[in-house]
């Protein structure tokens, strides 16, 4: 998801509500402590040099349980990141406390705003020599072998 569109669903909602892939809800009483843009400047295995920015959300809960993060008031923080850290409209990363801090996708469902899982992935599988997708192969296309030892060979 884009900045742009969670700011657009935030104009049509009377609460937050952020759903973890489990389905467990984040506790309503959640704070945004970090609107940011993450640059991340780096060189994949392949040797190629690559540039990643995306808008990083930081959910934290607290013991203040009669806190709650209104729309409006999320919208204001995030026209306020754009103005003061020229935010573009990046792509959202969501990080929430778990066992570790998890770094999460975002999504919407009409109500919610769903965490995402996120995986690792290798950017140069050509250069490393992993091809991109499984080949396949059709059984019968495969050539009969000449069994390593007949039935009455007494190798087996």
């Amino acid at each position: 998801m884009k900045l742009s569109e969670i700011k657009d669903h935030l104009n049509n909602l009377e609460q937050i509500t952020f759903m973890l892939p489990n389905g467990e809800l984040v506790p309503t009483h959640f704070h945004v402590t970090e609107v940011g843009k993450i640059t991340k400047h780096f060189i994949d295995c392949g040797g190629t040099v690559r540039n990643e920015e995306v808008a990083n959300f930081q959910l934290w809960n607290a013991d203040d349980y009669n806190h709650r993060l209104h729309p409006e008031k999320l919208s204001n923080i995030i026209a306020l990141s754009e103005k003061v850290l020229g935010l573009e409209d990046l792509d959202i990363e969501v990080e929430y406390q778990g066992d570790t801090i998890g770094k999460f996708g975002l999504d919407f469902d009409g109500t919610n705003f769903l965490l995402t899982t996120k995986q690792t992935d290798c950017l140069a599988k050509e250069s490393c020599g992993v091809p991109s997708e499984k080949p396949r192969i059709k059984l019968r296309e495969l050539q009969e072998a000449e069994p390593c030892c007949s039935p009455n060979s007494g190798c087996c």
